[in-house]
Formats: structure tokens, C-alpha cells, sequence
């Protein structure tokens, strides 16, 4: 069989497959530990979300992670890392405005150059580490960086993906790691 053979055999079984999925769960009927999702039930149903609500609390998700369990500490360690470093930055005073600073240090640019706006390739690059070490690294919500920077937020979260592929690419470190101190 072709490849491209195979990939229409398995293309056209996914639907039927998925439909003989769905009918035999609908034959078991309600289950209560697949009811209300992962929020209501951490919340210990309504009556639990309508007290968060009242307290003022606005809660969008659970803390749960699907995988297995390497991927789980995988997931936990990566953010507690990111966790540690952000606070660790704002602990050391590191704020937006610092965060240009540096980029225009690492580009060789001036801190005007670097928020400016225009599409020269080295303004693109500018703009792109900084959102990058704004939101990935501050913990800056793409929506304040596009505030600043008075562009689309759309524009800011392709900026930071962009500038995460130069942070690897150059090498460069918001903070080199041996001047980060606990």
C-alpha cells in the first residue's frame, strides 16, 4: 500500500472510529467522576466556585497536568525555575525599563532605537528580545508590553516568540547567570 494510500485509509477511518468511540460512552452512561471537569470538581462543585466568586476570586483552571509522571516533574521544574528567576529579576530591580536598557547593550543600539517604531531589520530584532525578555523572563502579560511599545497585542506575542529564537540563536542573557545571586 502507498503512502499516500495509507494516509487516506487512516484519514477516513478517524471519524468512524471516533463516532463507535462516542456511542459506547454514551451506553455507560453518566459517570460522576468524568462530571463537571477538573475546575468543578477541585472546587468541590458549584457551591465551591460561587464562594471563590464571592471572596473575589476569579478562577479560570485547576492545577492539573495530563501526562505521565516524568512529564508532570518535567512541567513542575520548569516552572519553578521560571518562577524563581522572575521574582529573583524584580528582586534585583529589573523592570522594563532595564530590560531595554540591556537589549540596547547586547544590539549595540540606543534605548530610543530600541522601542522605536519601524520595521528595519535591526529594530525587528530590538523589539523582538525585548518582548521576549519582557514576557518570558519579567512575566509581563504580552497586552502591558504592547501598551508600552504602542503596538497590537498580537504583534507583541509574535515579537516574543521571534526573540526567543535570537536569545538562542546570539547567546545573549537578560543577566548573565554568574551575576544572578540569590
Amino acid at each position: 500500500m502507498a503512502k499516500s494510500e495509507l494516509h487516506f485509509t487512516v484519514v477516513s477511518q478517524s471519524p468512524k472510529s471516533y463516532r463507535q468511540f462516542v456511542e459506547n460512552g454514551v451506553c455507560e452512561g453518566e459517570r460522576p467522576d468524568l462530571t463537571g471537569g477538573g475546575l468543578l470538581r477541585s472546587s468541590v462543585g458549584w457551591a465551591g466556585l460561587k464562594d471563590l466568586r464571592k471572596a473575589g476570586l476569579r478562577v479560570k483552571g485547576d492545577e492539573c497536568i495530563l501526562g505521565d509522571s516524568e512529564f508532570v516533574e518535567t512541567v513542575l521544574a520548569s516552572a519553578k525555575e521560571a518562577f524563581e528567576e522572575k521574582y529573583l529579576l524584580q528582586f534585583q530591580g529589573m523592570d522594563f525599563d532595564r530590560v531595554v536598557s540591556r537589549v540596547s547593550e547586547v544590539l549595540n543600539m540606543t534605548p530610543d532605537q530600541v522601542t522605536a517604531y519601524g520595521k528595519s531589520p535591526q529594530t525587528v530584532k530590538a523589539r523582538s528580545l525585548l518582548c521576549f525578555w519582557a514576557h518570558r523572563k519579567l512575566g509581563m502579560t504580552t497586552m502591558e508590553i504592547a501598551k508600552q511599545l504602542k503596538i497590537s497585542q498580537p504583534a507583541a506575542s509574535r515579537s516574543s516568540k521571534r526573540g526567543e529564537r535570537i536569545e538562542k540563536d546570539n547567546g545573549f542573557e537578560l543577566i548573565k547567570k554568574e551575576c544572578i545571586k540569590a
